[in-house]
């Protein structure tokens, strides 16, 4: 009897879980909307009012998909034109996360 209850509280536990599981952020997507958003935006498009006002291109522009991901992690890591540098700021994983979050809107 002692088991049945055991079991039946562990089953509760982990049912209780898996919504939180399924609706976790990534990594990337975390640094992302912490690092990125504002200016390129939620969707990558750089919609935002800073993204326009720097003139920031979208991920669907022909010379962003043009860059391999380890272009944009080297642009990220040290920064381009009016984009700061991260270096000092994320870890390297942290860049690539990102990088790899703002690549998956482009299609």
């Amino acid at each position: 009897m002692n088991s049945k209850i055991r079991f039946s509280l562990v089953l509760a536990v982990v049912a209780s879980l898996a919504p939180a599981v399924c609706f976790a952020q990534s990594a990337g997507e975390t640094i992302y909307k912490q690092r990125c958003m504002n200016c390129h935006g939620a969707d990558g498009m750089a919609s935002s009012g800073i993204g326009k006002l720097m003139h920031v291109k979208p991920v669907t522009d022909p010379s962003v998909k043009k860059y391999t991901r380890a272009e944009m992690i080297d642009l990220t890591r040290n920064g381009v034109a009016r984009m700061q540098a991260y270096k000092d700021d994320l870890t390297d994983q942290q860049i690539k996360d990102s990088v790899d979050y703002l690549r998956s809107f482009i299609k």
